[in-house]
């Protein structure tokens, strides 16, 4: 099969989107108390870099990949303290035992469609030993998520392939992070709409914390504790089941103990949208700290560990929240209608959304 794979494809769309899909924030949403960073995205910490390839072939294909780094040096090298707490453990994340046990992160995380996600990590293993030094590493234990975009997409193809891989992880910035149909978001669908990749950040404590999320997941859609849901009822027949991926970065100084519990609250957010974690539905946090004085050299024989208090994680906790709220809101805000492999997911309509909002007395006043 011959996949319409095209630069203005894959960079001007997202421009376009962003024209017509206003980000929550923009759109009079404000969610949450904590300031956001100067880009309102996971690229707002320091060092976070992400990169993403969209695959479109008409109605067969709609998915892609995200690629999250941590840093841009080599991971494998110079690792970073990591956790993964499971919502609902419904799902294919490759790489979550290694990072359980040890505590850290060897390599880029990779988000992409269910079926896709062993072609994922094969292709990242292949890219990390490519790396300079890595002639002799002998064990690798790549990151790779997923949600099931089987609805938008021809799943069971299984498009990806190690080009696309590389280019998402090679073409990773640390700017703007663009949200919607994009990469491993292409083909999701989030309740009953279409869902997408979508970020946010709050600064806490002196701290930034950053979320971006795959967003392909059921429930009753509340925004800002208003259940616009009763809105929408009209609009969608949303069955619940899904899935999520929250990824969530910071600068602030935590080891795999307080990492966790960081992951824990971005399950607040979700929460927040409506969401009761289906029993279909695989809802998992990596989490991970970007604290230079936290890296861990692999082949040092002591590493001097420096954390936060516990008593001083209550503003990352809220942080955690709002930005995993504000992202999953972006997600929807920001995608775009997709005429798909087996149905048609509708773009939100966000005018619906923003009359209940006003009604509520829910939208900013500085709108």
């Amino acid at each position: 099969m011959r996949f319409t794979f095209c630069f203005l494809l894959c960079v001007l769309a997202p421009i376009q989107a962003e024209e017509a899909r206003l980000r929550a924030r923009d759109a009079g949403v404000v969610i949450g108390t904590l300031p956001t960073g100067k880009l309102n995205a996971i690229t707002d910490v320091e060092g976070v870099l992400v990169g993403q390839v969209t695959l479109r072939d008409g109605k067969a294909v709609n998915t892609g990949v995200t690629a999250i780094r941590p840093h841009a040096g080599n991971l494998f090298e110079e690792r970073v303290p990591a956790a993964v707490h499971v919502g609902n453990g419904f799902g294919k994340l490759v790489g979550v035992t290694q990072v359980a046990e040890l505590g850290e992160i060897e390599t880029p995380i990779l988000l992409t469609g269910t079926l896709s996600v062993w072609r994922a990590a094969d292709a990242l293993t292949t890219w990390m030993i490519q790396q300079p030094g890595m002639e002799k590493v002998r064990s690798i234990n790549p990151v790779v998520g997923e949600t099931n975009d089987g609805q938008l997409s021809d799943i069971r193809s299984r498009p990806i392939e190690p080009k696309h891989v590389f280019e998402a992880l090679e073409s990773g910035k640390a700017g703007p992070v663009d949200e919607g149909v994009v990469g491993a978001g292409t083909g999701t669908v989030c309740f009953d709409f279409k869902g997408g990749i979508g970020t946010s950040s709050r600064v806490a404590g002196g701290y930034t914390v950053g979320v971006l999320v795959q967003s392909n997941y059921g429930g009753q859609l509340t925004i800002s504790g208003v259940p616009v849901w009763k809105s929408l009822e009209k609009e969608s027949k949303e069955s619940g089941d899904g899935s999520i991926m929250m990824i969530v970065a910071t600068d602030a100084p935590l080891d795999p103990r307080l990492l966790n519990r960081l992951a824990r609250r971005a399950l607040v957010g979700l929460a927040r949208t409506g969401s009761v974690m289906s029993n279909g539905s695989g809802d998992y946090v990596i989490a991970f700290s970007t604290a230079l004085e936290c890296r861990r050299k692999r082949n040092a024989k002591v590493h001097t560990v420096t954390e936060l208090n516990n008593e001083a994680m209550t503003p990352l906790f809220q942080a955690a929240a709002e930005a995993t709220e504000e992202a999953i809101v972006n997600s929807l805000f920001r995608a775009t209608t997709v005429d798909g492999h087996r149905r048609i997911a509708r773009a939100l309509p966000i005018s619906l959304v923003l009359d209940s909002l006003k009604k509520a007395d829910s939208l900013s006043k500085q709108q």
